[in-house]
């Protein structure tokens, strides 16, 4: 992407070049596997950009309760901070601490739960993350809008538009059942060694996966729940979201290959992380089971049913969010299919567009 061939002045000019060379690195070689990364990290500036990039982004303490204000009022301040960051990575003698489980309550009156690694973590993550970025950056398809650098949410709403003024009136609305909590570590780890052959960052991207969650009781006299994670990533790490996105890359490419949707039914897929809708002229079983064998049978996903609908649209309608449904359509149900399908009255596309595989 043109940000990484220029330095907006917000990053140092020897972190910028190094950063822009990954990328173009990448670019020019798709298949080039990246082996010398891992002394990037413990460079102090990269370092000290992670640490202003965590520090802006602030956020609550980990399980060692550290602040900010802890680390920047300690003898040896952010300074020294950093300094034993940085030895314990040039050493690799840097473990991970547990990561701090809380839980934010979501629209539908569920709770979504967050992993809140310590500080020194986060800084660590923000590290792996600036020189990872460029690397998958290079790789990652039009089609995906979510947690990448000048790329957001109106964008992938103006897609959204742009089909539907082209007559893709068909919306398969696609709803991941706890995605971040499910990706298979094994999986996500095969998707990481494509583009990198460095054993010392691939053991520490493990050790994050792997990383216990410590979980505080509500009552004070009970002991702290302790949790090994099989599978996923938390939301709340800084490199989460993209290991998140790494791994869905691969939903893109398929997607979008000679033997994909995008080509035999001239579909589009639009993806805000895993947030995702597919738009076509029609919506049939070919599409539906397609993106099934692919999201759960090859990548081991779990489609939530219950919120995943078939939505007849048009073109100008307000589309309000990538997981939610246009708004003034009166959603009924297809007994068939056992996925919703949005009532057809008010749409200008033909009914023949959208197929409930009857």
């Amino acid at each position: 992407m043109d940000y990484l061939l220029r330095n907006s002045g917000e990053e140092p000019d020897k972190l910028s070049r190094l950063r822009q060379k990954l990328y173009q690195k990448a670019k020019q070689e798709p298949r080039f596997r990246f082996y010398t990364l891992y002394a990037h990290l413990w460079r102090e500036d990269v370092l000290l950009e992670a640490w202003k990039r965590v520090k802006a982004n602030r956020g609550a303490p980990g399980v060692d309760g550290m602040t900010f204000q802890d680390i920047e009022n300690s003898e040896g301040g952010a300074e020294g901070f950093l300094k034993e960051i940085r030895e314990s990575l040039k050493n690799r003698t840097y473990k991970p601490s547990p990561v701090r489980r809380t839980y934010i309550p979501k629209a539908d009156g569920s709770q979504r739960p967050l992993g809140i690694p310590t500080i020194r973590d986060r800084v660590v993550q923000m590290a792996m993350l600036l020189i990872l970025e460029p690397i998958f950056e290079a790789d990652f398809m039009e089609c995906s809008y979510g947690f990448r650098p000048e790329r957001n949410a109106h964008q992938a709403l103006e897609e959204v538009r742009k089909n539907l003024q082209e007559g893709r009136c068909a919306i398969y609305d696609l709803d991941m059942k706890k995605y971040f909590d499910t990706i298979p570590h094994d999986k996500l780890m095969k998707c990481l060694e494509y583009r990198i052959s460095d054993r010392a960052v691939l053991k520490l991207i493990r050790q994050w996966l792997k990383t216990p969650i410590k979980e505080d009781p509500n009552d004070k006299n009970d002991k702290p729940k302790w949790t090994k994670p099989r599978k996923g990533t938390p939301q709340g790490g800084v490199i989460s979201p993209l290991l998140a996105n790494i791994y869905l890359h691969w939903f893109d490419r398929v997607f979008n290959s000679a033997n994909g949707p995008a080509n035999w039914a001239n579909a589009r897929l639009i993806r805000y992380a895993d947030d995702m809708v597919i738009m076509a002229k029609f919506i049939d079983h070919r599409i539906i089971d397609y993106t099934s064998s692919k999201l759960e049978e090859w990548m081991g996903l779990k489609i939530n049913q219950n919120k995943t609908y078939i939505i007849s649209a048009w073109p100008n309608h307000p589309w309000t969010s990538l997981d939610s449904h246009f708004a003034g359509t009166e959603t009924v149900k297809d007994e068939d299919t056992d996925i919703g399908m949005s009532s057809r009255q008010r749409n200008p596309c033909k009914e023949s567009e959208i197929k409930s595989g009857e």
